[in-house]
């Protein structure tokens, strides 16, 4: 089992949109995905249209096995299950600050279910907290959007910075351009200047700024299922592809 985690260190910047069509593009191309959403907006599960559980509340996420299992949903496409948040997720820094080895907390959770699945993906929460570190020990590959403009081009270098500081591996830190507009030529000046200082990590793939992206809240569904053809939709179908040969060659799941 493999988990890659859609994290961003700033809000705003396509991070959950890019969570939901992975999930669904990995599970189209044959593998067992479960979604685990770590935000209390909870917005993974409103894509799909699934309910939190109301009993997965407070520490039992980290510490109660059998609710965790219980609280994971199926979706309406094969191969994928989701587990959504609920508001007590906003707690978790309080219980993992709480918890004795809570970089390693996230990870034996997950564990729970690793026989069941392929590939997990973590939909993260935008911020540099307790559960962000447990995030950042705990996933194989974290897929970093970034917006083509001089703020995203900041936070990206804080992010750098912190896991330079912090000890962890910035080999995990994968960052792709998100929401381009490639008629401004300030979108245009940041790739190319981002492309350079980041030789290697950047993904090709470039998600454009899209409105096919943004009906998802109306139709409740990744792009593909409603705009198969759109550049959106061939963008995060791209980007799949591109994880799965980039980052998880040694990955033992379906062909």
């Amino acid at each position: 089992m493999k988990v890659i985690a859609c994290y961003s260190n700033k809000g705003g910047v396509g991070k959950t949109a890019t969570a939901v069509n992975l999930a669904y593009a990995f599970a189209d191309d044959g593998l067992k995905v479960l979604l685990v959403d770590l935000d209390p907006q909870g917005a993974s599960g409103f894509y799909f249209r699934v309910k939190p559980s109301k009993k997965l509340l407070k520490d039992a996420f980290f510490q109660d096995e059998k609710r965790f299992v219980k609280a994971i949903r199926g979706s309406d496409f094969s191969n994928l299950d989701l587990l959504p948040s609920n508001s007590s997720f906003r707690d978790f820094d309080l219980f993992l600050a709480q918890m004795k080895k809570s970089r390693s907390r996230l990870k034996k959770t997950l564990r729970t279910v690793e026989s069941w699945y392929d590939l997990i993906v973590l939909d993260c929460p935008p911020n540099i907290s307790k559960l962000s570190e447990s995030i950042f020990a705990t996933a194989d590959q974290i897929i970093v959007p970034v917006i083509p403009t001089t703020l995203s081009e900041r936070t990206l270098d804080q992010l750098f910075d912190f896991f330079q500081e912090n000890d962890y591996a910035k080999a995990k830190l994968t960052p792709f351009f998100s929401m381009v507009q490639s008629q401004k030529s300030l979108h245009k000046d940041t790739i190319a200047r981002l492309s350079q200082s980041h030789r290697k990590r950047f993904l090709s793939t470039q998600v454009p700024f899209s409105a096919d992206i943004e009906k998802m809240g109306i139709h409740r569904a990744p792009v593909a299922t409603f705009a198969a053809f759109k550049p959106a939709a061939k963008a995060y179908g791209s980007l799949q592809k591109e994880i799965r040969k980039r980052l998880l060659k040694s990955f033992k799941g379906p062909n």
